[in-house]
This record gives C-alpha cells, structure tokens and sequence, in this order.
C-alpha cells in the first residue's frame, strides 16, 4: 500500500447508518448514552469497564496511534469470569 493510499484511510469520515430493522432491536435504546459517548470517549468507556471486574486495573484508558488502538492498556480481566463465575 502507497503512503498516499494509507493516508487516506487515516481521513475516513464516511458514516454508514444500520438498517432501520438492525437499529430497531439494538439494546440501548437511551439517546443520551451516545452523546456521552461523544462528548468524552475515553471517559464514557472508562465508566463501562468499571462495571466488569478487573484483576489488574487498566493504566490508560486509549493509546491511540493511528491506526493503531489500544484499549485498557495494562489492564487484565478474564471474560469468563465477567460472564459466567460473578453471576453464579
């Protein structure tokens, strides 16, 4: 892939709406939730991985280094745990 190429993936902005059927039985259904989103993305996530239990607490929320995402860097969780072993 040329430079050019890359670079023009880094500046996508197209938007692509779900299917009225698809959004229809999406589970949030609380607009205001996606605004907080908006407003303050780390933070919002943040907030939800708070709700999951971590064996190790996350040091950074994002390190973002286009196009390249981490999430919850430095933080260990075990899914199985979160979504069976808490519950039972």
């Amino acid at each position: 892939m040329d430079t050019k190429q890359f670079e023009a993936l880094l500046q996508e902005d197209r938007r692509f709406a779900p299917p009225p059927e698809f959004a229809a039985a999406a589970n949030v259904k609380d607009a205001s939730l996606y605004e907080q989103a908006a407003q303050d993305r780390e933070g919002f996530w943040a907030a939800q991985a708070e709700r999951l239990h971590w064996f190790r607490r996350w040091d950074r929320v994002l390190e973002w280094n286009p196009p390249f995402a981490q999430w919850f860097v430095g933080g260990r969780l075990n899914v199985a745990y979160n979504c069976l072993d808490r519950h039972l």
